[in-house]
């Protein structure tokens, strides 16, 4: 009997300046799915030091790389959707995605990182963003 595929993620999509992508886990599975499985090498992964809160990535594929101010607006973004958002100044880990991995046995959501940089933001949603639609599979 064939299993069944896992539901598609149900994922928050902004669009930064018309042409920057940036999807956040709703739940411990979606960031499973975006951190492991959407994810590209070249695409930042974003999430709130210390606390509970959405995994965030910014596509980057093979385009060109972002600037400070654009991974700090990201950062924003995923100090937005955690425990922080009513925070003054929250740390963010920031790293590529190829730098993000799962340890064995470890339970949905959880994922260890290496080669972090850490950005100390405001939590936001940027003013001049354009949210797309919600992806799922509902």
């Amino acid at each position: 009997m064939a299993r069944k595929p896992p539901p598609e993620p149900s994922l928050h999509r902004y669009l930064l300046d018309g042409i920057w992508e940036v999807l956040a886990g709703r739940t411990d599975a979606d960031n499973d799915r975006l951190s492991l499985k959407i994810a590209g090498p070249n695409d930042w992964w974003m999430h709130v030091k210390g606390m509970p809160g959405s995994h965030v990535v910014l596509k980057v594929g093979d385009g060109p790389e972002p600037d400070k101010a654009l991974l700090k607006r990201v950062a924003a973004i995923a100090a937005y959707h955690s425990k922080a958002r009513e925070g003054g100044l929250v740390p963010v880990s920031a790293t590529k995605a190829r730098y993000v991995t799962k340890p064995r046995g470890a339970k949905a959501g959880t994922v260890s990182i290496r080669k972090e940089i850490v950005l100390k933001v405001r939590p936001a949603i940027p003013e001049d963003f354009v949210e797309k639609p919600r992806i799922s599979s509902d």
